[in-house]
C-alpha cells in the first residue's frame, strides 16, 4: 500500500509540476518573442549590437524562472540582445541550448549548468570563438572555458545552517549528555553547490556525531546516499516518507531534525513529516533560497528557518559584470567597488576549483531567516510585502 501512494503521491505532484512549466514556457516563448523584437523595452539598436545568450537549467523551480527574466530585463535595458533558453533539466537539451546560441553568434554566454561535468565540448567551441562564459549560481567543472562563476558563498550556507541546530539546541552545552536524531537531504552530487554546501554543514556537525549527539537511524551519511535529484520536492517527500516508514514508525525513533539542503526539498520533507511522522514533537527542519511557500511554512511553524539568498542580487552582479566583461575592461575586485553595490559580496580567485583552474569568482554573502527576524530582514527591508499575513516578493 506505501508504495501504492508513494507512486500516485509522485505522479500527482509531477504532473502538477509539468502543467506549471508548461504555463511558464508560454509565457517565456512570448517573453523570448518581444525579447528578439525589442517590442518590450522599445529600445533602439543597431545591427551592431552584442548578443547574451542565457542558459537556465529550468522552469520547475520557481527561483530559475525569476533569476532568467532580472537577466534578461536588466541586460536588454543595457542596449544587448538576449536570448533565454530553459533546458527543462534535460542534459542534452542544455548542450544543444548553448551549441545552438553559439552558432547565433553571441557575444557572451551566462550558464547555470544542469551538470556542471559534461560541458566540456560546447564550452570548448564557444572558447574557439573567444566567447567568455559566466558560469551562474553552479560552478561548471572540467573546463578551462569558465571566464567568471557568480554564486553565493556555498560552504558558508553549509555552516550557516548548521551552527543553527547548535545554537537551537544548545549542543555545546549538552552537560546532560542528551542525544538527538537527524536525518539528511542533500542536492544531486552532479551540481557542485551541493558537495561545497555539504563540506560546510559537516566541518561543524561531524564533530557532535562523532560524539554521538547527533545520530542518524538510517545510517545514510554519505552525500550520494542523502541526495535528491534534481533538488526536486515529490522526490524528497517519498524518500522522508520511506524513512519514517523504515525507522520512525510506532515510537521506534523520536526525529529531532530534518536537515534539508535547500528549500524545494524542504517542502517535500515537511508533507511528508505532516502526514507520515507520528512523534508529535518538534522537529528542527532546514532550508536555503527563501522560497515563498517556505517563508510561508516558516510563519506557520512548519519549516523552522532558511538561509535567505537575495537572487536578483545575485543576477545584478552578473548582469554588471557581463557588462564590464563585453565593454572591453577586465573584471577584478574593483568592479565591486566601481559598481557600488548595497550588499556584500568578494572577489575570489582561489577557493573555487573546477579541476583545471581556479575561476575567479563573484560571492555574495546570506542572511539566516527564523520566525523571529523574518520580518525585519525581508519585510522591513522592503524585499518583500505582506499580502494575507504572508510575505510575497515585491
Amino acid at each position: 500500500m506505501r508504495k501504492i501512494l508513494c507512486f500516485f503521491s509522485l505522479f500527482f505532484l509531477l504532473a502538477l509540476s509539468l502543467a506549471s512549466c508548461k504555463i511558464f514556457d508560454k509565457n517565456i516563448e512570448t517573453s523570448i518573442e518581444n525579447n528578439n523584437l525589442y517590442d518590450e523595452e522599445k529600445i533602439d539598436i543597431d545591427e551592431n549590437v552584442k548578443k547574451i545568450g542565457i542558459v537556465m537549467p529550468t522552469q520547475y523551480l520557481e527561483r530559475w524562472n525569476s533569476d532568467g527574466d532580472y537577466l534578461r530585463r536588466n541586460l536588454m535595458s543595457k542596449g544587448y540582445k538576449v536570448f533565454l533558453e530553459y533546458s527543462d533539466n534535460i542534459i542534452d537539451k542544455q548542450v544543444k541550448n548553448i551549441i545552438k546560441l553559439i552558432e547565433e553568434g553571441v557575444d557572451l554566454l551566462i550558464i547555470a549548468p544542469i551538470d556542471g561535468d559534461v560541458l566540456i565540448g560546447p564550452l570548448k567551441m564557444a572558447q574557439e570563438k573567444n566567447i567568455p562564459v559566466i558560469s551562474y549560481d553552479r560552478l561548471i567543472r572540467g573546463s578551462d572555458a569558465v571566464s567568471f562563476y557568480v554564486s553565493f558563498d556555498n560552504y558558508t550556507i553549509g555552516q550557516v545552517q548548521a551552527e543553527f541546530i547548535v545554537d537551537y539546541l544548545k549542543l555545546n552545552e549538552n552537560t546532560e549528555n542528551k542525544k538527538y536524531n537527524i536525518e539528511f537531504f542533500s542536492g544531486p552530487v552532479d551540481d557542485n553547490n551541493s558537495e561545497v554546501f555539504y563540506d560546510g554543514a559537516m566541518s561543524i556537525l561531524k564533530t557532535y556525531i562523532d560524539r554521538g549527539v547527533l545520530n542518524i537511524p538510517s545510517g545514510l551519511i554519505k552525500i550520494e546516499d542523502t541526495e535528491v535529484s534534481e533538488w526536486n520536492t515529490a522526490i524528497a517527500m517519498i524518500k522522508m516518507q520511506n524513512i519514517i516508514d523504515e525507522f520512525y514508525k510506532n515510537g521506534k525513533n523520536k526525529l529531532d531534525i530534518a536537515f534539508c539542503a535547500n528549500d524545494s526539498i524542504a517542502l517535500g520533507v515537511s508533507k511528508a513529516i505532516n502526514t507520515d511522522y507520528e512523534g508529535g514533537n518538534e522537529i528542527i527542519i532546514t532550508g536555503q533560497d527563501g522560497d515563498e511557500e517556505n517563508l510561508k511554512n516558516i510563519i506557520d511553524g512548519k519549516q523552522t528557518m532558511t538561509v535567505y539568498k537575495h537572487l536578483q542580487n545575485e543576477a545584478r552582479v552578473t548582469v554588471d559584470l557581463a557588462d564590464v566583461i563585453l565593454k572591453g575592461d577586465e573584471p577584478s575586485f574593483e568592479t565591486i567597488v566601481n559598481a557600488g553595490w548595497d550588499f556584500d559580496c568578494i572577489y575570489d580567485k582561489t577557493e573555487y576549483n573546477n579541476g583545471v583552474k581556479n575561476v575567479p569568482s563573484y560571492l555574495l554573502g546570506v542572511t539566516l531567516i527564523d520566525k523571529e527576524n523574518l520580518k525585519k530582514e525581508l519585510i522591513d527591508t522592503g524585499y518583500y510585502k505582506i499580502i494575507d499575513n504572508y510575505p510575497v516578493l515585491q
